[in-house]
């Protein structure tokens, strides 16, 4: 089975991804330029440090 937090954190970038393809603020792949470029790759960054973190962890045990 898929891991839930990494298929989060992949649609995370996809739609941060899909919206700096198409906004008038000129958002780019890694600077989102307006509030909704601003949320979204938070929540982006938020699930890929998460997924990471609890990365380092699996191989410290």
């Amino acid at each position: 089975m898929p891991d839930d937090l990494y298929q989060r954190y992949q649609a995370a970038h996809r739609a941060y991804e899909s919206h700096a393809d198409s906004c008038d603020a000129a958002c780019t792949r890694d600077t989102p330029q307006c509030r909704a470029g601003h949320g979204l790759f938070a929540s982006f960054a938020r699930l890929q440090d998460a997924y990471l973190t609890r990365l380092k962890q699996r191989r410290t045990r």
